[in-house]
């Protein structure tokens, strides 16, 4: 907050944003270097909401990591933190589409050129290579395989899911047909609840072809959105070991094309357990918000 500030939720200024998607799994971008913005849940809901707001399945709030209390630990290894939001409003570890579209704006803020970047998140510091080609791929870390599963259940039919921890948590259920996951406009149903005591993001994965696959997913604190960087990364590990690959075992990489609504993402497991995504990521526009919506809605 700045001393400028009357309130928790008042705004001396119009308050700067951007736009921006990666495989259609679109962000409101809110620039703070210095943390003086207070982002309360109602107004993160606010500012995602598609009909009276600004729309998108969650909030990029990019923050200098000595300036934020949850990442200061990290400051010494990456200047910039992704303070992300759920379009709900509440927090969330880690989104990795999140993160490509966080390291574009970066560049188009001239924070950062094209090659490597790091980027602190709650989910740890993220690698991200900038590429001339404008795809960017990010280094996701390793993929945590608990042994409990759930089951998951919609319009009657239910399926076995994949428990998959990518610094957030997924259930990863194998169906015939991605209609079968219903209109996903509600968390489907799963047992036993307590093996994700904080929800869980939960993918349904149909066959497309040789390592080669299409997902749905319904996104904690969002509904169903058009894409998940981390929940395809955990949609290619659940994939590949139901396909009896382990690159730990076999050292030799894993290369799957994971079909989103919003695009294609190319996932890669290496043998030291490093995952790695490459997609799009697109910075759309940019704009102020007025300070009597912000103080209307606070």
């Amino acid at each position: 907050m700045t001393s400028a500030q009357t309130s928790p939720h008042s705004f001396p200024a119009p308050l700067g944003f951007l736009k921006g998607h990666g495989t259609e799994n679109d962000f409101v971008i809110v620039p703070d270097a210095d943390n003086d913005v207070d982002l309360p849940p109602a107004l993160v809901a606010r500012l995602c909401d598609r009909r009276a707001g600004i729309g998108g399945d969650g909030v990029l709030h990019v923050v200098r990591s000595a300036a934020h209390p949850d990442a200061r630990h990290l400051a010494d290894e990456a200047e910039w933190f992704m303070d992300y939001r759920n379009a709900d409003g509440s927090v969330a570890e880690m989104c990795g589409n999140g993160v490509r579209v966080f390291a574009r704006y970066l560049e188009h803020a001239g924070h950062v050129t094209a090659g490597e970047v790091a980027v602190a998140t709650r989910g740890g510091v993220k690698r991200v290579h900038l590429d001339k080609d404008g795809s960017v791929t990010v280094r996701m870390g390793r993929a945590v395989l608990p042994e409990d599963g759930v089951t998951v259940t919609v319009d009657g039919r239910s399926w076995p899911a994949r428990n998959v921890n990518m610094g957030n948590p997924h259930a990863v259920a194998f169906v015939e047909d991605l209609a079968h996951a219903g209109t996903l406009y509600d968390e489907p149903p799963y047992e036993p609840a307590a093996v994700y005591p904080d929800g869980v993001n939960i993918e349904f994965v149909a066959d497309r072809g040789p390592r080669h696959v299409a997902m749905r997913v319904h996104e904690r604190g969002a509904a169903e959105t058009r894409s998940c960087g981390t929940g395809a990364c955990a949609v290619a590990v659940a994939t590949a070991r139901r396909d009896g690959a382990d690159p730990a075992v076999s050292g030799v990489p894993v290369t799957y094309t994971v079909d989103v609504l919003g695009g294609t993402l190319v996932i890669t497991e290496h043998p030291d357990g490093e995952i790695e995504m490459t997609g799009p990521a697109v910075i759309v526009g940019e704009g102020t918000v007025d300070p009597s919506w912000l103080t209307d809605h606070a």
